[in-house]
């Protein structure tokens, strides 16, 4: 027995390796041209790469910028497509998203650049929600006006971080070959099917890992500026429990700020996933409301409300009114702010609101991505958070079905990445393109005046 186990691997990968040969062989074998033009180019192309740019339009987007997007969405592994194109009989507005979506026939997000400045995007409800589609659309039409390269990146790169599902296998090269290939492979895969699953198993765990990496570190600068700031805030109150006047309330008061200062470090070291950050900004909240009941007590003033921080920089302490407030092209909602604040609206100008790194340089946290939204939760919770944050990048992101979910919807049916052919909804696809600043007028891929 133990003689087998050390020749049966061995075996397997001989004959795993002889198959491959084979397969390598029969690549070689010509075949015959297949003329395609037009959108059926366009398909072609995207079956074995995230991002499509017409020659024509290179400009728009060149070929360097086009490689680092389409590795993106590859090291993302997310079934995200994106096509650049002119503004040309061949690519139809009112229907080219939808036909684009079934001649690639893959469960995915699909956007497209047409022209000047059109612009519009459509997804499987499995990869991605409508909801989310059509805000994280109209954010960044309004963060990258008249720049196409802005708009279909910052899509891209925001529509891999939310979708669900995975990358087509074609893109690896899967459908590259023809059918005595394909069987080929396919004996590979029963062959080998044990060892491909765990690969397969390693390199999905391996991603994962690399992101959580990433938005971890990214969350590590934002709550340490939290933690100094709270830090500052109780050295600036400079409370000693032994002064005149101070009483058992006010040490216990003081006391419960220094244990949250100590607990949000220790917690933020412990930190190993980026939603272990919440449980940092929660107890930041609780220390805050005790040094500002700390503050209240010694200046003779009454106590304050228990309230949530302020939106736009929880850094400013509890929130004392609540005001109207909306994002731009977003609808107007009601959002805790602090005394300053406040007045700064009122007054016409706009709020001092917490702005972190991205790679479009620093935006309103609201608009980072996916990364600060067990930041964010932590002050706000999950239920209110995701009524301040609509029509937000982040609300965008916690209105998705995979808003806090690594893996795929359990439904039957096919997932993001998976080969579907012409078997989705076409409503989700449709309408007319541009919208917003970009093309006067608003909806989806149909009339056309949305490009």
């Amino acid at each position: 027995m133990s003689a087998i186990r050390r020749t049966l691997p061995r075996l397997l990968s001989g004959l795993f390796l002889a198959v491959l040969a084979l397969a390598a062989a029969a690549a070689f074998i010509p075949r015959p041209a297949h003329a395609a033009g037009g959108l059926d180019a366009v398909a072609d192309a995207l079956k074995k790469s995230p991002v499509y740019v017409d020659p024509r339009v290179r400009a728009q987007l060149p070929e360097a910028d086009a490689e680092a997007l389409a590795k993106k969405i590859r090291d993302a592994d997310r079934p995200v497509f994106v096509a650049v194109l002119p503004a040309t009989a061949e690519f139809p507005p009112q229907t080219l998203l939808q036909d684009l979506r079934t001649k690639v026939g893959v469960t995915g997000v699909y956007a497209v650049h047409l022209g000047a400045t059109g612009f519009n995007a459509g997804a499987d409800p499995r990869a991605m929600s409508r909801n989310a589609v059509t805000n994280l659309k109209s954010a960044v039409k309004h963060s990258h006006p008249g720049d196409a390269k802005g708009v279909v990146t910052d899509f891209a790169e925001q529509a891999a971080a939310q979708a669900k599902g995975h990358a087509p296998d074609s893109w690896s090269g899967g459908s590259g070959g023809g059918s005595g290939t394909g069987l080929l492979i396919g004996g590979a895969v029963v062959v080998a099917g044990g060892v491909g699953a765990y690969a397969l198993f390693r390199r999905a765990k391996k991603k994962r890992e690399e992101r959580e990496r990433a938005e971890l570190d990214a969350l590590r600068v934002v709550v340490d500026e939290d933690i100094t700031a709270f830090g500052e805030a109780l050295e600036h109150l400079d409370f000693s429990p032994s002064e005149p006047g101070a009483d058992d309330a006010m040490r216990r008061d003081y006391s419960g700020a220094l244990d949250a200062y100590e607990s949000a470090k220790t917690k933020m070291a412990a930190a190993r996933r980026p939603e272990d950050v919440r449980a940092v900004t929660e107890v930041l909240e609780d220390g805050r409301f005790a040094l500002a009941t700390l503050a209240a007590r010694r200046g003779g003033k009454p106590l304050p409300e228990r309230r949530v921080p302020c939106f736009f920089d929880p850094r400013h302490g509890p929130s004392t009114v609540d005001v109207q407030w909306a994002p731009p092209g977003g609808a107007a909602r009601a959002v805790p702010a602090c005394a300053a604040d406040a007045a700064r609206l009122a007054d016409g100008h706009e709020p001092m609101s917490r702005t972190v790194q991205t790679d479009n340089g620093p935006q309103p946290y609201w608009n980072a991505g996916p990364a600060y939204s067990p930041w964010a939760g932590g002050y706000f919770g999950g239920g209110m958070l995701t009524g301040l944050v609509a029509g937000t990048m982040l609300g965008s992101l916690i209105s998705a079905p995979s808003a806090f979910a690594d893996s795929p919807s359990p439904d039957l049916g096919a997932q993001g990445g998976d080969v579907s052919g012409a078997d989705f909804n076409a409503a989700d696809f449709s309408g007319g393109f541009g919208g917003g600043d970009l093309g006067g007028g608003d909806g989806g891929f149909g009339g056309g005046d949305d490009w």
